[in-house]
């Protein structure tokens, strides 16, 4: 197979995930080998992959193509969310762009619409993930929408219900008036904004006397029912049993004595709007107080906003405090910042309300979940910091609110057949509905059964995500689920700790008794180089199709992973991309050069057998690091040490120890060593760069798919000779000081040198095979005293010397050394200084007051070096 001058990502990434496909590679069934399970999170039915996708996604990417190389049975389930507000908001959208209302279609027709808008965009970020090389599973691709995946949902509900944890109650609740939607406290983010606070004055009935009150939302006076005073606020005990009247609306309402009233915020005197603010609900129920609603569904005032009737809440707030200052009633306004609720999915600012709603108990619920993660260690976080975040929320947990007012997702399985709060029944079909329902009136038709219209929350379907994509929901004992849970590894972001992973948890130990994984490795948000989070919003995430067009995509994955610690948010800049890039080129061209060498049956040299011996073990060594780097989730650490074992070890020292010289052949040995050894370093560098890696292999030599590198052996741990390691970490110094004389002097390389070792007290022999190859070395020799005319170096206490022979300027030389002589002398004493201070010896640390000797002692040594050299020149 003819090798291409240059490699090319484009037309090697498609010809080897095609070949990958082919012959089933990513496919897993249940067999008697260990299984290693990751479930994706899914992604949005009709998201596009940006930059957190792509971190994710390559991390699982790295573990699962691992797994498959250890010889696990690797299996990576693909998946998507149908996201029922993120979708739904974009298809009414573009019905309403079409002339088309929501309110005009049925719920049929309205679906039908969905699945269409579904249909098209569905499958747009899996076509992405299959250009970043990313090694699932499709024939098990699920969508939380699919049949069996609802059903699952249902029969959940159902069971819940009848065990009591979810109940149906009149609850004031978060509402996002865009969305027209309910939403759980966990999906409210609360944001610090800038407000007024208007101080308002309210005339008492029957006198001339006025009480001022204090609000941040003028707007919904038109909501009061009662004004609140604390009993023990003797400001206001002359109100006592008098009523109020409202501005603008001239509702008469009474006035309430609660402690719960803060004397000191404010005016002390509270508006009490029972419909709007849930602490005002609560001091309602206490009090009996009449509860008025004035807000539509989509925060417009409804008949009760009087003149203000189908005008926007913030709208309202301008007009109504004109109004107000108008009327003599508002007496003045100050700057007051406060904390904001907002809609985690459509940033609009959250409106109290009260509704009837679907509700889980979760207190017993989450109990295991914390012991799993807290206690046992069952489950184990990556960073650790972030069982702290998941014990605030589980420690904290409140009742979830489950339905949501919309369409598009699990239709939640009550049933009504009459009038009273109670006249439902929850079942998984109509038919089994209608047969409770005879229990309680054995008059009921099927027709007088009428479905709970809303829908589950969509986390309420994928918290069941490790289960149900295996069937472990409608059949629990299946083989499927059985083998696979629960999965090994969960790789998703922070953000959603408690909205996903700490949920599914839950509903792992409730319904398998089991955790749902192992491990949660949480990686970082993507930044761009000012530190903001990339958004489309922003403008600042780039085109990943683009990125990956421009640098390969093993380019990008490795530009993804070299600074991504678990963890910790990646600043992300195209040149590490462009160094990712730059890694495979380098790879490529040391594959060319190893094939472009004549290969001969002749005895092996002793600087090759050496060097190869040396990288075998630096590559043994080097191995165990990388397996300690997994076994923590060290995944970027991982990469950067096969990074400089391939760039630095084995390009550009082994291959530069065994290249044979100019047109002369190379001994089989050494070539099939460097063979075997290159090998084992796609091995190590397949996971990360999965495409570069195939098409090296594939090139070696001519393979049949069973000997494909996505299905090879990953490499097994060996001892290692440090003592090897050493030595040649003094040699490759020796080898350095050589090259640093040669650049200095303008010494060619192809003339050879003497070289002369006055102390071999670190030396060692069997390097020096090595130095005199790589040094150009004619002739090395141990002497006793330095020579005349030679330029030195020293490497640890070892003194090595070159004659020089006139090469050189000498009296250049001299000044030079004189230079550099002083300069280090003025250093020493300073340090000296720093060291015979007592004071900075006795408080600072033990490791500052090392290193001050360790530059003392340096630069002792580089001093007596340099007077050597001086001394050989006058």
């Amino acid at each position: 197979m003819e090798i291409p001058s240059k490699y090319d990502p484009i037309r090697v990434e498609q010809q080897w995930y095609s070949y990958w496909m082919k012959h089933d590679f990513f496919s897993s069934k249940p067999d008697d080998r260990e299984p290693y399970t990751i479930v994706i999170p899914p992604p949005n039915v009709t998201g596009v992959l940006h930059m957190g996708h792509m971190l994710n996604n390559t991390i699982q990417d790295v573990l699962i193509r691992r797994a498959r190389l250890m010889g696990k049975n690797a299996c990576w389930v693909p998946g998507s969310d149908h996201a029922a507000i993120a979708t739904e908001a974009k298809v009414v959208a573009k019905l309403k762009a079409d002339g088309i209302e929501k309110s005009d279609l049925t719920r049929e027709e309205f679906l039908k619409h969905v699945w269409d808008w579904t249909h098209e965009y569905g499958g747009v970020i899996f076509k992405q993930l299959e250009k970043l090389g990313c090694s699932l599973d499709w024939n098990r691709k699920k969508f939380t929408m699919d049949d069996d995946m609802s059903a699952s949902v249902i029969k959940v509900f159902v069971d819940l219900y009848e065990k009591g944890l979810i109940y149906r109650g009149y609850r004031m609740v978060n509402w996002d008036p865009e969305a027209k939607t309910t939403l759980s406290d966990e999906e409210v983010i609360y944001e610090e904004k800038q407000g007024a606070l208007y101080y308002l004055e309210y005339k008492i009935e029957g006198s001339d006397e006025k009480v001022t009150i204090a609000t941040t939302r003028p707007e919904t006076i038109l909501g009061d029912t009662a004004i609140c005073i604390n009993p023990n606020d003797e400001r206001y005990h002359h109100l006592r049993g008098k009523k109020a009247i409202v501005p603008i609306c001239n509702r008469v309402i009474p006035i309430i004595e609660d402690e719960y009233v803060d004397i000191e915020f404010g005016t002390g005197c509270l508006k009490v709007t029972p419909a709007h603010d849930e602490n005002d609900k609560n001091l309602g129920d206490k009090h009996d107080l009449e509860v008025v609603d004035i807000f539509n569904e989509d925060a417009t005032l409804n008949s009760y906003g009087l003149h203000y009737q189908g005008k926007d809440r913030f709208v309202v707030r301008k007009e109504i405090a004109k109004e107000l200052e108008e009327q003599g009633f508002l007496v003045k306004t100050e700057q007051h910042t406060n904390k904001v609720g907002t809609s985690e999915r459509t940033k609009a600012v959250i409106e109290p309300r009260l509704s009837d709603q679907w509700f889980l108990k979760m207190e017993d619920l989450a109990k295991p979940a914390i012991d799993g993660v807290l206690k046992t260690g069952d489950i184990k976080l990556y960073p650790k910091k972030f069982e702290n975040t998941y014990r605030h929320w589980m420690e904290n947990i409140r009742d979830w609110n489950i339905s949501r007012q919309l369409w598009w997702g699990q239709q939640i399985p009550a049933y009504y057949y009459g009038d009273g709060k109670n006249d439902f029944v929850v079942a998984e079909t109509k038919e089994q509905a209608l047969e409770k329902a005879k229990i309680k009136n054995p008059k009921i038709n099927e027709s007088d059964l009428r479905q709970d219209s809303d829908v589950v929350d969509t986390w309420f379907s994928s918290w069941l995500w490790p289960i149900s994509v295996f069937g472990g929901i409608l059949a629990p004992d299946n083989d499927e689920v059985n083998y696979y849970y629960p999965t090994s590894d969960l790789v998703t972001g922070p953000d959603i700790l408690f909205f996903w992973v700490a949920r599914m948890i839950i509903s792992g130990y409730e319904y398998r008794g089991k955790r749902p994984f192992e491990n949660v490795y949480f990686t970082g948000l993507v930044r761009d180089k000012q530190r903001r989070k990339m958004s489309k919003q922003l403008g600042n995430s780039p085109d990943a199709l683009k990125l990956m067009e421009d640098f390969g995509a093993d380019g990008v994955r490795v530009g993804l992973l070299l600074s991504s610690a678990a963890g910790n948010d990646l600043m992300f800049d195209e040149a590490l991309c462009q160094q990712g890039k730059n890694f495979a080129n380098k790879i490529w061209n040391a594959f060319r050069l190893i094939k472009g060498w004549e290969v001969a049956d002749f005895p092996q040299q002793e600087a090759a057998k050496i060097g190869i011996d040396w990288y075998t073990a630096k590559f043994n060594q080097t191995l165990s690091e990388i397996e300690d780097h997994f076994s923590k989730y060290r995944i970027s650490d991982a990469l950067m040490a096969i990074y400089k074992l391939v760039w630095d070890d084995f390009c550009s020292w082994l291959l530069e120890i065994v290249k044979p010289a100019y047109q002369k052949p190379i001994d089989k040995i050494t070539f099939d060593a460097v063979i075997h050894l290159f090998e084992e370093n796609l091995k190590l560098l397949h996971p990360f760069m999965p495409f570069l890696t195939e098409e090296v292999w594939q090139h070696i030599a001519k393979r049949t798919p069973e000997e494909a590198l996505i299905i090879s052996n990953w490499p097994k741990e060996s001892d290692f000779d440090n003592q090897l390691i050493s030595d040649f970490d003094f040699a490759s110094e020796v080898i350095s000081g050589i090259r640093t004389i040669r650049k200095k002097k303008n010494i060619p390389q192809k003339e050879s040198l003497e070289l002369s070792l006055v102390n071999s007290e670190n030396a060692s022999d069997i390097m020096n095979a090595i130095i005199t190859k790589l040094g150009n070395i004619s002739q090395m020799e141990t002497i006793n005293a330095s020579l005349d005319g030679a330029l030195s170096f020293r490497v640890k206490s070892n003194e090595y010397f070159i004659p020089i022979n006139g090469a050189i300027d000498v009296e250049a030389e001299i000044t030079k050394i004189t230079e550099e002589l002083n300069y280090t002398r003025g250093f020493l004493l300073s340090v000296q200084k720093k060291l015979s201070n007592e004071r900075f010896v006795s408080n600072a640390p033990e490791q500052v007051v090392a290193m001050e000797k360790k530059k003392a002692s340096d630069a002792e040594a580089k001093i007596e070096t340099l007077q050597k050299s001086l001394a050989s020149l006058e």
